[in-house]
């Protein structure tokens, strides 16, 4: 159940990144600038409902296997995946909360940039995290058919 949930909210989040990255985050800069505010509401309110939940899920889900690995994984690999949603969650903190924060008063094209350079770098983490838990999807289900189950 673990590597199931660890595949669904990883490919999950990974879809909503690049979504994010090249359709919603360009699509700031094309608000006028009396409906920005609200706009901007909006997607924080909504997208915070959406993520958060898998955020949390990856997260719990990837220390699991710190007690329960799969016969497939190694211990770097296992910290490599937590490393990776460390990464991610102390971006998110860091970088992309800040600039939402300035952005929820209005748009500042400096704070826009910012925010869609910066969530490359989660973009670029949790696609390597799809392509970790894809190999482990990969090799228990090897693993499954060489021993006939």
């Amino acid at each position: 159940m673990t590597l199931l949930t660890q595949v669904a909210t990883t490919w999950a989040m990974t879809g909503i990144i690049w979504f994010v990255q090249l359709v919603q985050y360009p699509s700031f800069a094309q608000v006028d600038s009396a409906s920005f505010p609200r706009f901007h509401a909006h997607h924080s309110k909504v997208i915070s409902v959406i993520v958060a939940p898998l955020m949390v899920a990856e997260a719990i889900s990837a220390i699991a296997f710190l007690w329960e690995p799969l016969g497939v994984q190694t211990a770097w690999q296992v910290w490599l995946g937590i490393g990776l949603i460390v990464f991610i969650w102390a971006s998110t903190l860091l970088l992309q909360v800040p600039a939402h924060s300035r952005l929820g008063s209005g748009f500042e094209e400096a704070s826009w940039r910012m925010l869609v350079r910066s969530n490359w770098l989660r973009t670029i983490a949790w696609s390597a995290r799809a392509v970790l838990v894809s190999y482990w999807l990969y090799e228990t289900l090897d693993a499954c058919k060489r021993m006939g189950v």
